[in-house]
């Protein structure tokens, strides 16, 4: 596949996220259920466009017997999936035809989703925060027009108090989501903040109240209205980019 890609235009190239765990799985016609399917599926989640996943059962079996590097990335809390799962990142080698496409050498806008701070005070909340941000990276990723960092590369500065600038500049992102999470009693608050990675100015906010009686359903609401809100902020964004960038061939912008 990236041999193929090497040979395409940009916008023609085609990336896969894989993730693979070991387990028993259940059968049934064509479908396969079991907690090794949904292990793979949340390795897969965890992987960026273009990467491979692996559970740390999966990495016994072949770090021996594949010449690939393996980047241990610790111990993930992912959802629906009780105990944190440690889990591998397969570097592939640079023989020909493996090497990965540079995802960052792009112009399309760029965004890191930092992890939602959890402002409750109660350790039993980080999951629900995670999943938040979890979400939003996946929701975000759907946008063709937008390059997402991956979650652990992200997830990287959880629990760091951090400059935004200076994430903007380490990540090499022109655009920082960051939000924070409160809880009261059966009532959560949701803030979240869209931010100019290079000026560190704020381009949009928000802040939602909901109630807790099904959270999956209050992070897919939150999901759904904070992806619908951030893509027009960045292109929008984007269109001022433009418009404050001196044509470099005068010809072309008049033609234009």
């Amino acid at each position: 596949m990236a041999a193929r890609n090497g040979a395409l235009e940009e916008d023609q190239r085609t990336l896969l996220r894989i993730g693979i765990s070991l387990g028993d799985v259940i059968v049934e016609g064509d479908d396969l259920f079991g907690n090794g399917v949904n292990v793979a599926a949340r390795m897969e989640g965890l992987a960026a466009p273009g990467e491979i996943c692996i559970s740390e059962n999966v990495h016994e079996h072949v770090r021996s017997s594949l010449e690939f590097e393996f980047v241990d990335l610790g111990a993930q809390t992912v959802k629906n999936i009780d105990q944190p799962i440690r889990c591998y990142q397969v570097r592939l080698g640079s023989g020909a035809g493996t090497d990965q496409p540079k995802l960052a050498a792009t112009d399309k806008p760029s965004i890191a989703v930092l992890p939602f701070d959890n402002m409750s005070g109660d350790g039993e909340q980080e999951y629900f925060s995670d999943g938040i941000t979890e979400d939003i990276i996946t929701a975000l990723s759907r946008f063709r027009q937008l390059l997402v960092l991956a979650r652990n590369t992200s997830f990287t500065f959880k629990g760091r108090s951090v400059d935004v600038k200076a994430v903007a500049r380490e990540l090499n992102v022109r655009y920082v989501l960051e939000g924070s999470v409160r809880k009261a009693g059966n009532r959560v608050r949701i803030t979240v903040q869209l931010i100019d990675g290079t000026s560190g100015n704020h381009l949009w906010a928000e802040k939602y109240d909901r109630d807790l009686e099904d959270i999956f359903g209050v992070q897919d609401e939150i999901t759904q209205v904070v992806a619908g809100a951030i893509e027009p902020a960045i292109t929008k964004a984007e269109f001022e980019r433009a418009r404050r960038t001196p044509p470099s061939s005068l010809d072309a912008w008049a033609m234009y």
